[in-house]
């Protein structure tokens, strides 16, 4: 205790004296660097006499800084103030640090006493060392105030003897108390057990104090934890342990078996604190290997993340029915998780949806992906051959199984096919390959190629089976899309063959029509464009409720009824009606047929009738949206026309309603894919077509193309048919009309009327076949008819004549006997007209027949009269 307490006494003297000499720098600087860096000290260095201007103040800083001098020196070191003033003017020693602009401290050994003193430059603004000022404390000074602690210090240290000689007494008997009188081989013998046990066991064991250092460690935790010799005392952060191991060692908190890698081994670490068993702070930490158990699990973990991958392969695989969006979908899955760059090339029947055939040496790469950009592979579209047979993929394909190659470095067989494409994947980092067929139903799609490169390990066999698994399950999604993308091709097919190839030929209105079909596949919307009798157009758009080749057909026998309705030139009104039987009778028949077709019951159509004469439009709808029309002036409105319910319900008769639409207006008609979608619904869709189409002087082309670009996306949800007709009137000087009364005398008259028209026209070639014309029909007229008795003549791309009159009573071309009198007037007719017909008006017929203005020749009247008989 006596050592303790001396080594402890001198140990405090040192400290002090060391305390002592460290509070006169510190008080030193702090009064040089307050001097120096006054706002006045550098100034006062500039004057003719500094002295007298920083004596005083150096003065009042070293009385008020407790030091024992405060001196200013110049540039050279030369004191200008001092506190004994018989010193000013000498120069100072050993401040050549200071003129060179350093500040510093120290202990001073020379004249004119030693010290401990601050030296610090003082600057200009162009930091220049214009002056120095010191300050300090002398040496005998600092001791002073040491020794006055001398006795204090000495006294502390008796105390500290008594105490510790007390507390030395006290431990004793609590020593023994706690031993129970054990004796010294008592406690020998039991650490000796303890150290057996502890270091016996098969588990590593480490206790650590409460500040985080060593305080035991087993053999078994000094091996499993690779520790070093002296470990003990040693800080946790000191045992390289690693980061987590480190952190949970520290955290203090209890663990139960929590796997933690140490090195190349896998420990299960339990921790406990010693607190709550009556011990200090501290913990106790077990450690067990359980490598080769985690090396099962891990194996484990890893079969269970191969069928994780592949049950996500079968999700993102075969999303959509496009044969190659579905090989890009198996190229992203796979990259990165299996491999570092997958190929994907397919036939190109595949391609094209079409049976692929046995040869399948050349395909067309139609995926790529790569971890990173600029790869030596080949880019999309390239055709790779297959024709080396010494090449894995070669192999593969005859095969029909996954050929491996580990390291394509000693591998030179794959080379054969393309040596310079090989070796620059061998340069970029490529190593190691799977080759696939991609195959369904036993028959070769395509080929599919994984590939590992730089920073990452080679396939294993474990990876062929993955392989081969991921690339069933893409070809058979790959086959389903190239099936649906032949059937696709066959729907549209059969849908545009349905649809009008092209517009035909009138002189009335200027027609631009579009059809698109919906993103899903083929639908039922339709549109025509029905020349009439009297230069009269019919415009139809139609649509039928679902999609796919049912609706395509059924769209197309609609179709055909129409253009064989619109034959009988019947009012739109009376089309719809004879178009709406037909479909209840086809849904009739299809409900008692044994089959799954559904119901036509839910098709709309808008039957449209313009005649260029007058300028009128005679519209019928079945359940369809009604039209747009665009005056001249670029006004849009939607007409209020009657509206009847679809085709096939039945039992509700048909209306029509007139339009008088000048030259220059625009018809838009429509079905309602183009005006609704998920995203608006009708009358924001009727809103965008009126703001989009209310345009002055646009042609029908410019509509159609603008409605397209603002109110469809690129691949619409819904088909849409559009038919946009801007009109023309026929010229009044190509249109002359004869009322004629109701006497046979009248015919030679309107006969004469009709050849000086033709003349005026210059149609003089076709006089006689129209005045025969003429006199057969207007005779007929007013012998069966009943007035009013009318003739109209319209010229145009033909020549129309036309008689009507108030009888509904239609004429009939029969073959007139040998015998009969009479009966030869209609076969006339049919021969010298190209068409003639009979069409009912809201008061009686019209009678027409229409003649070409280019025919080479009239018929032979002697060639008539043999075939009648005369």
């Amino acid at each position: 205790m006596l050592l303790l307490v001396a080594v402890g006494a001198a140990a405090l003297v040192v400290q002090g004296r060391y305390d002592a000499e460290r509070s006169a720098r510190d008080r030193s600087l702090a009064a040089a660097e307050a001097f120096a860096h006054a706002p006045g000290t550098a100034r006062a260095l500039r004057e003719p006499d500094p002295t007298a201007a920083l004596q005083p103040q150096a003065e009042q800083v070293r009385k008020g800084a407790g030091v024992d001098f405060v001196s200013v020196l110049d540039a050279h070191g030369v004191r200008l103030t001092d506190p004994t003033p018989a010193m000013i003017g000498t120069k100072a020693q050993g401040v050549g640090r200071a003129a060179g602009g350093e500040t510093f401290t120290e202990t001073f050994h020379g004249r004119p006493t030693d010290a401990v003193r601050a030296v610090v430059p003082v600057t200009d603004a162009s930091r220049r060392v214009i002056g120095m000022v010191t300050a300090g404390i002398e040496y005998a000074n600092v001791g002073e105030v040491l020794n006055r602690q001398l006795p204090l210090l000495f006294g502390a240290a008796a105390v500290a003897l008594v105490l510790a000689t007390g507390g030395a007494a006290l431990v004793s008997r609590r020593l023994l108390r706690q031993t129970h009188g054990l004796g010294p081989a008592e406690m020998t013998r039991m650490y000796e057990h303890h150290d057996a046990v502890l270091h016996a066991v098969r588990e590593g064991v480490l206790i650590l104090g409460g500040d985080g250092h060593v305080l035991l460690a087993n053999d078994e935790a000094r091996r499993l934890l690779d520790l070093p010799a002296d470990a003990d005392r040693r800080h946790v952060r000191d045992l390289g342990l690693g980061p987590g191991l480190t952190r949970l060692l520290l955290a203090g908190e209890a663990v139960s078996d929590e796997v933690r890698p140490a090195g190349d081994r896998l420990l299960a670490v339990n921790v406990r604190p010693i607190a709550p068993y009556g011990g200090a702070l501290g913990l106790v930490a077990t450690f067990r290997d359980t490598t080769e158990l985690r090396a099962l699990s891990g194996q484990a973990e890893l079969a269970r993340g191969r069928l994780s991958f592949l049950y996500e392969a079968g999700m993102r695989i075969g999303t959509t029915l496009d044969v190659r969006r579905t090989a890009e979908e198996l190229a992203e899955v796979a990259v990165p998780r299996m491999a570092d760059f997958v190929t994907v090339e397919l036939l190109d029947a595949v391609l094209r949806g079409e049976e692929p055939t046995s040869a399948v040496h050349e395909m067309r790469r139609t995926a790529v992906r790569a971890v990173r950009s600029g790869h030596p592979l080949q880019p999309v579209g390239d055709l790779i051959r297959f024709v080396m047979a010494d090449t894995p993929m070669v192999a593969a394909l005859r095969r029909g199984k996954a050929v491996l190659v580990p390291d394509l470095h000693t591998a030179h067989d794959w080379r054969a096919q393309d040596p310079e494409g090989a070796q620059r994947a061998l340069d970029y980092g490529i190593h190691s390959m799977i080759s696939v067929p991609l195959q369904a139903r036993a028959v070769v799609l395509g080929m599919v190629s994984f590939w590992r490169g730089a920073g990452s390990p080679r396939f294993e066999e474990e990876d062929v089976a993955v392989a081969e698994e991921l690339v069933a399950r893409a070809a058979v999604a790959i086959d389903n899309a190239r099936r649906y993308s032949r059937e696709h091709a066959m729907a549209v097919t059969l849908q545009r063959s349905l649809l009008p190839l092209g517009l035909p030929e009138q002189d009335v209105l200027e027609i631009s029509s579009r059809y698109l079909p919906a993103r899903s596949g083929v639908g039922g919307d339709w549109f025509d464009v029905i020349p009439l009798p009297g230069f009269r157009v019919a415009l139809v758009v139609g649509d039928i409720v679902g999609h796919g080749m049912q609706a395509a057909v059924t769209m197309g026998r609609l179709r055909t009824a129409v253009l064989n309705f619109s034959s009988l030139d019947l009012a739109p009104d009376e089309l719809l009606g004879h178009l709406d039987e037909m479909v209840t009778r086809l849904d009739s028949q299809t409900a008692s047929a044994d089959d799954d077709r559904e119901p036509l019951t839910g098709a709309t159509c808008l039957y449209a009738v313009y005649d260029p004469v007058d300028g009128r439009c005679t519209l019928s709808r079945a359940g369809h949206l009604g039209p747009a029309v665009v005056d001249p002036e670029g006004r849009v409105v939607f007409p209020d026309l009657p509206l009847s319910p679809p085709l096939g319900v039945g039992g509700h008769p048909f209306e029509a309603g007139e339009l008088e639409l000048p030259p220059g207006s625009r018809l838009v008609l429509f079905t309602d894919g183009l005006i609704e979608n998920r995203g608006r619904d009708v009358d924001e869709g009727l809103e965008l077509l009126s703001s989009t189409i209310a345009h002055a002087d646009r042609t029908a082309e410019e509509t159609c193309r603008a409605l397209v670009e603002t109110m469809l996306p690129d691949h619409p949800s819904d088909d849409v048919a559009l038919l946009v007709a801007r009109t023309r009137l026929l010229d009044s000087t190509c249109v002359a009309a004869w009322d004629v009364p109701s006497d046979a005398t009248a015919v030679p008259r309107v006969r004469s009327e009709v050849s000086r028209r033709l003349a005026e026209w210059g149609l003089e070639e076709v006089s006689f076949a129209t005045e025969l014309i003429l006199s057969e029909l207007l005779t007929n007229a007013i012998r069966y008819g009943a007035p009013p008795v009318r003739v109209r003549l319209l010229l145009g791309r033909t020549l129309v004549c036309e008689v009507s009159d108030g009888s509904n009573t239609s004429p009939r071309l029969r073959q007139a006997a040998t015998t009969d009198e009479g009966g030869r007037g209609l076969f006339l007719v049919s021969q010298f007209a190209d068409m003639w017909g009979t069409r009912y008006a809201a008061r009686g017929k019209v009678i027409w027949a229409e003649q070409r203005l280019d025919r080479s020749a009239e018929p032979d009247p002697t060639a008539l009269f043999d075939v009648m008989g005369l």
